[in-house]
């Protein structure tokens, strides 16, 4: 099955709202970017990639850093309670160390 039709069929159920937006994952070859939304508004509230923390090698320890990135990012802006759109790919490797990332650095979901 194809990223996009689970995708579709993730996103009928996740709806991110202004008191708990929906954290957005994209993972690509080099590295991943990361969003908090609120679908209702339709804006970014924080966002992470790894562009923003320094150069790492292993792809799962970098994953880890931009999750607690993202939830320094989310802390500043008082965002405690997410949900999470893992986008189609699988709860394993780098998706699941970024959300662990995020749940050490103080983000609930």
């Amino acid at each position: 099955m194809h990223r996009s039709l689970r995708h579709k069929r993730i996103r009928k159920k996740i709806k991110g709202t202004s008191t708990c937006p929906r954290v957005c994952v994209f993972r690509s070859l080099k590295g991943m970017c990361v969003q908090i939304i609120d679908d209702t508004t339709g804006k970014t509230l924080a966002s992470a990639s790894h562009k923003n923390i320094p150069a790492i090698t292993n792809k799962g320890a970098q994953a880890k850093k931009i999750g607690t990135y993202l939830a320094q990012e989310a802390l500043k802006k008082n965002i405690t309670n997410v949900v999470f759109d893992r986008s189609g790919y699988k709860y394993h490797g780098r998706v699941r160390a970024l959300a662990e990332g995020a749940r050490e650095g103080g983000l609930l979901f």
